[in-house]
């Protein structure tokens, strides 16, 4: 019987790996280099086209709790990251080329694992099959999915700029962790006073935005985590001061005050020659970017090594359509992964690729499948994707509010999430997978 992964992004690539490392042949199907999505730009695996941040590290958190539960169900993509990360405070950020070099390199090296080169047009109606396209599935394949589900959902998603290291005037920046967490370098910090930041808001509010095809300007979906920075700017003139430019925790180490506003720059690369502007997810023309952003006074000669996008993201009504394994309900040997589930972030993306490919492994070997208990945060995930009471299906990433209850009522927060990721990790080791 043929085993079959379809994309090698986060979730494929997970996927694959699970199979392989349980003995069965895998094919991987990888339609780059010969042809790229609109996001896409480098041919290795699990390219990370938005943030290169996987979000927090420590395991009290959501996003920590997930990474840990997928390290202990021997993630290759978590193995990686910790491998190439970057200093990001308590945040686990990886050098994304070096991550997906890494990543591909191990895939390309595991024998169990052929890898293919080319598109997939056409759904396979044979063998075990597992749908990892992503959230930019290319469009023929998208039509045949959405013959396959009755329809598919679309909503957009925005990347930051990323400028050079050598291009930011750091006589008005200085580098800082909220909170001084992390090595107190980990991110450098552009502080504006309160005239600066209007000045700014009301330039972004007001600046050219690029044209988005195949998007209804009328009703748009624009995925929360990921707002345009301009969409957020319009929500009220403080939104973004209570946002991604929240000053809490910094103090400007010029004038010993905590500024008005601030934007926080992240490490893109290993060795520091280009930052990513946190939480700055835009749709400007790239010239508006350059125009706005260099009113921020770091910025003023700000030189980009990418600036920001946005694109078509595309899911399936998975609560209709999804088993909590990531197998299709009416047709128990084709699982999808990833994005294209509704499930919201890289690490929830790559999460959900281990469960399908864990499962399509169980299949392969004539097993039972494996349902991943609610308490742990890949359970919940997979519970809140395929349950039916769900009406309005949106993405969503990994938080606390999905995991169920403690029988023990505690009252402060930061003890509940731990008692939380304890329970969820023994749960964890106490599995045979």
């Amino acid at each position: 019987m043929t085993v079959r992964v379809i994309g090698a992004g986060l979730a494929g690539c997970e996927a694959a790996w699970q199979l392989a490392r349980r003995g069965i042949k895998t094919e991987l199907y990888e339609m780059k280099p010969i042809k790229f999505s609109p996001a896409h730009t480098n041919a290795d695996f699990a390219e990370l086209v938005c943030s290169n941040s996987l979000k927090a590290n420590r395991i009290d958190s959501a996003a920590g709790l997930l990474k840990e539960e997928m390290r202990r169900l021997s993630s290759l993509l978590t193995e990686c990251a910790d491998k190439t990360a970057v200093p990001a405070g308590g945040a686990l950020a990886v050098d994304r080329e070096k991550f997906s070099r890494l990543v591909t390199e191990k895939i390309k090296s595991n024998e169990n694992i052929t890898v293919i080169e080319g598109e997939v047009i056409e759904i396979p109606d044979d063998g075990i099959n597992i749908i990892a396209t992503g959230p930019l599935t290319s469009e023929a394949l998208s039509e045949k999915i959405k013959q396959l589900c009755s329809g598919a959902l679309s909503f957009f998603d925005a990347a930051a700029p990323i400028v050079t290291k050598e291009s930011i005037d750091m006589e008005y920046a200085f580098f800082a962790s909220r909170y001084n967490k992390g090595d107190g370098d980990d991110y450098i910090n552009c502080p504006l006073n309160k005239d600066e930041f209007e000045l700014f808001s009301e330039e972004l509010i007001n600046a050219k935005r690029a044209p988005v095809h195949d998007f209804d300007v009328r009703n748009p979906k624009v995925y929360e985590g990921c707002m345009p920075i301009e969409v957020m700017a319009q929500r009220g003139k403080d939104s973004i001061r209570f946002g991604p430019m929240k000053p809490v925790g910094l103090r400007d180490p010029k004038t010993g005050h905590r500024p008005w506003a601030v934007l926080q720059l992240r490490k893109e690369n290993a060795e520091g020659s280009m930052y990513n502007l946190v939480g700055f997810q835009t749709n400007l023309k790239f010239g508006e970017q350059k125009r706005v952003f260099g009113l921020i006074p770091a910025l003023k000669n700000a030189e980009y090594a990418r600036y920001g996008v946005m694109h078509r993201n595309t899911f399936i009504d998975s609560p209709r359509l999804l088993n909590a394994d990531f197998s299709m309900k009416d047709r128990k040997n084709l699982f999808f992964a990833g994005q294209i589930t509704g499930v919201e972030g890289y690490m929830e993306s790559a999460a959900s690729g281990i469960i399908a490919g864990i499962n399509a492994a169980c299949e392969f070997l004539g097993r039972e499948r494996i349902y991943m208990p609610r308490e742990t945060m890949i359970g919940s995930l997979a519970a809140y994707i395929s349950d039916r009471t769900v009406q309005d299906f949106q993405p969503m990433g990994a938080n606390l509010g999905v995991l169920p209850a403690l029988s023990e009522h505690i009252r402060d927060k930061h003890e509940r999430a731990a008692k939380m990721a304890e329970r969820s990790l023994n749960i964890i080791d106490g599995l045979n997978l």
